[in-house]
């Protein structure tokens, strides 16, 4: 396994299963779509790096105490390639490490961009994702 979690200029999504390429193929690509009429993009670096194979939550909160600077980090792992509309493990880095929500990759950019820019808190976004069915954040209506 990786030792750290890279200093990149965006935060991470992470390739933590490498069952199903065509799933991870998909995440990057939806993921990557420019959103709503003004074509807001999700600022992301995506990781496909067999070191990072099942890695968990708690393992990411230990990497990331070197050089990784962002607050929050996103796993694609097994139930993101298993699960129809590919949830993703969002964690929270710097206000409740260890915290996480499940989102689905039509809605990184509004994770990244708020969360980015302080617009909203990490915990807003769980909340919403604890309130919604099925316990995913998909969007805020």
């Amino acid at each position: 396994m990786a030792s750290v979690l890279p200093d990149t200029e965006f935060p991470l999504v992470v390739r933590t299963d490498f069952s199903d390429d065509r799933a991870w193929r998909d995440i990057e690509r939806v993921a990557r779509e420019p959103v709503g009429v003004d074509g807001f993009l999700a600022y992301l670096t995506f990781l496909d790096d067999p070191s990072f194979a099942q890695l968990s939550a708690a393992d990411a909160l230990r990497l990331a105490r070197g050089a990784y600077r962002h607050g929050f980090v996103v796993l694609a792992d097994a139930t993101s390639m298993r699960g129809p509309d590919h949830p993703v493990l969002v964690v929270d880095l710097m206000a409740e490490p260890g915290r996480a929500f499940r989102a689905i990759p039509q809605s990184l950019q509004s994770v990244e961009n708020n969360l980015s820019i302080a617009n909203m808190d990490f915990a807003e976004f769980a909340d919403l994702a604890d309130s919604s069915r099925g316990g995913i954040f998909r969007d805020f209506e």
